[in-house]
């Protein structure tokens, strides 16, 4: 016998599991993440207010830090550790570099973004769905490529405008 399980119920139920099983792993949190999709989390994340993750990883031991008000697309990913190619064996020796990674408030990522350890993303920044970010992207930039480029920029006015009157999603 098959049972029937409302659409917004089931939606419900899976975002529940999902939350339950992500926050078992993730370092620290202000406030409950909202987890859309399966996300995996290392024990050095570190989340802000009002995070939405609609499917992201991240992996490695260095920290990551994510501020407030923070959406990701879907297949994100965050990658805080490498292998050593400088190490004592090739291609690479068994010690890695961890790197520490740092998105500031009010961030957007576009699905499968890409994040490399080391990078600092500015408050209010958007980064393009498909891009790897191998370096600090400054605040309000809007930015994508491969490596990830600032090619635009959002309007300061508004956004101010919209952050004084609390106007997050």
């Amino acid at each position: 016998m098959r049972f029937f399980i409302p659409k917004g119920l089931k939606r419900k139920i899976i975002k529940k599991y999902y939350l339950q099983k992500s926050i078992s792993r993730i370092g620290s949190y202000k406030s409950l993440p909202h987890i859309n999709k399966k996300s995996k989390f290392s024990k050095n994340t570190h989340l802000g207010n009002n995070c939405h993750f609609n499917g992201i990883e991240v992996n490695g031991d260095g920290r990551v830090v994510i501020g407030d008000n923070f959406h990701s697309g879907p297949e994100c990913l965050i990658i805080s550790q490498n292998h050593n190619i400088n190490g004592k064996s090739l291609p690479y020796d068994n010690t890695y570099i961890t790197k520490n990674v740092i998105i500031e408030d009010n961030v957007w990522l576009g699905s499968r973004v890409i994040i490399l350890g080391g990078v600092t993303i500015g408050e209010g920044a958007v980064i393009q769905a498909g891009s790897v970010v191998v370096s600090d992207i400054p605040p309000l930039a809007i930015a994508g490529g491969h490596p990830a480029v600032v090619f635009s920029e959002r309007n300061k006015e508004h956004y101010y405008k919209l952050k004084e009157e609390k106007s997050f999603h």
